[in-house]
């Protein structure tokens, strides 16, 4: 998984792990390479949306202090 990836890229890649891992063939141990790619990338896309969420924040707060 490359760190500068966008939110929407973490998503279609999520979106085709899940796809593999409905394979009722694959292996365990592909399975759970899969699984843990996975939860890294829900790591990142948290981490982003974080990001996101603190930034809204902050502009919200900024807006209000303009307000007064």
């Amino acid at each position: 998984m490359a760190k500068a990836k966008s939110l929407e890229t973490a998503f279609e890649e999520l979106d085709a792990l899940a796809a593999k891992m409905e394979d009722r063939d694959l292996p365990l141990e592909e399975a759970f390479k899969l699984y843990q790619e996975g939860v890294k990338l829900l790591k990142y896309c948290n981490g982003a949306i974080d990001k996101v969420e603190k930034k809204i924040i902050e502009i919200h707060g900024n807006e209000d202090e303009e307000d007064e």
